[in-house]
């Protein structure tokens, strides 16, 4: 029977190296767990690595039977083995695993390295993980199967086309910092039959360069949310290009910041204007801190974060993307736009076309007479997945494919 929260099937991962005191408490709750609910509705699938030794090129089981072995002495048993390496497993690789840590052989699974992280779940498939798991839990298969996935696969991996997507950030020795927006991207490009190209610099190389040269063949432009002064320069430089030569322009969390001061600076003649966050004594504090925000001393978890409703206006770009006059996205900030600017701006061009219920609060902005400058206070990268990207990020592609084909001989 279904949970209330309507889900048939709860996944938990349970991270770090087995034998490690930090699992500890963990693996004894999940012992605790398979003793009350029974063999039917806890299944328990360990990951391992399987090294391959370089000087005679074959694969070593000794770290998994080890880690087996250490996992069984705190009272858990796998039900299937992850094993992953370099390569597909060998054949006798499986037996001697599944020998020596007590799993059927359909059970030792293999996951050796993929173009794309999109592919593993057809990787596990093909080799039965899908049929065995379902038949431990006595669950029907469902109808299609993988088909749909399988559809979007193909798209990733064969696409008919393909643009260049430029994020202007700060943390560019970690990407990683930026892989939601990159993965949202992906997830967009799919739907589009297109794929991404992607291109990275520093905001701080733009206000030494003091140019945008890097800029003028890219089809789109990424500014990522962020804290601090750090580079901050650069990316208002970026918004700026993109504005004045029309490229598809996204700015998320502070870059929704970042299009709002740059537009106050460039068109409305607010030569100063800034957050207060970056100069608290601009003559023009166009974004400042939220009401709530002021007085604060300890800042742990006093954000304006999580799940916020916010509402769209009719006609609009983000109207057509997202096909209704309210949704619902992650927020992660401290400033907003500040309300005594809004109908300048607005007088001026730019469009608030998503607000907060009680319209105090800016959450999107456009520009109505650009092919594609949208900008949001929220995070949509956060809730985008495969075949539902983020509606924001699915118009910077589209708009970038347009862009491609209109600069295209």
């Amino acid at each position: 029977m279904a949970h209330q929260s309507g889900a048939d099937v709860c996944m938990v991962e349970l991270g770090g190296t087995i034998g490690d005191i930090e699992s500890m408490p963990y693996v004894e709750a999940i012992r605790q767990l398979h003793s009350e609910v029974g063999d039917e509705n806890c299944i328990f699938v360990h990951t391992t690595l399987v090294p391959i030794v370089s000087a005679v090129g074959e694969q070593k089981t000794k770290p998994t039977q080890h880690s087996v072995k250490e996992l069984r002495a705190l009272g858990v048993q796998p039900d299937i083995i992850v094993a992953r390496a370099e390569k597909t497993l060998d054949p006798a690789t499986r037996k001697k695993i599944s020998l020596f840590c007590d799993v059927p052989l359909e059970a030792v699974i293999s996951a050796p390295n993929a173009k794309t992280i999109y592919e593993v779940p057809v990787i596990f498939e093909e080799q039965g993980m899908t049929t065995y798991l379902l038949k431990k839990m006595n669950i029907a298969p469902p109808d299609g199967g993988l088909s749909d996935w399988k559809d979007f696969l193909s798209r990733v991996k064969n696409p008919s086309k393909s643009v260049t997507i430029c994020l202007v950030g700060k943390y560019m020795d970690l990407m990683d910092s930026y892989i939601s927006h990159f993965e949202a991207l992906k997830h967009a490009a799919a739907e589009l039959d297109t794929a991404v190209n992607f291109e990275c610099i520093e905001a701080e190389d733009l206000e030494k360069e003091g140019n945008c040269d890097r800029l003028k063949n890219v089809d789109g432009v990424l500014i990522p949310g962020g804290f601090g002064s750090r580079g901050v320069e650069g990316k208002i430089i970026a918004a700026r290009f993109a504005r004045e030569n029309d490229i598809p322009f996204l700015g998320v969390c502070l870059g929704f910041q970042i299009a709002t001061i740059e537009f106050c600076r460039n068109v409305l003649g607010f030569e100063r204007a800034n957050s207060t966050e970056f100069d608290p004594n601009t003559p023009y504090p166009v974004v400042d801190l939220l009401p709530e925000q002021r007085g604060l001393e300890r800042k742990g978890a006093t954000m304006r974060l999580g799940a916020q409703p916010v509402m769209i206006q009719s006609g609009t770009i983000a109207y057509r993307l997202y096909g209704v006059t309210e949704i619902s996205e992650r927020h992660r900030h401290r400033y907003e736009i500040n309300p005594d600017y809004i109908d300048k701006i607005e007088d001026a061009g730019m469009k608030y076309t998503g607000r907060s219920p009680d319209g105090r609060r800016m959450e999107i902005l456009e520009m109505p007479e650009k092919s594609f400058f949208v900008a949001s206070q929220f995070h949509p990268e956060f809730k985008s997945r495969p075949r539902k990207p983020s509606r924001l990020h699915f118009g910077l592609v589209e708009a970038a494919v347009a862009h491609a084909e209109k600069k295209a001989p």
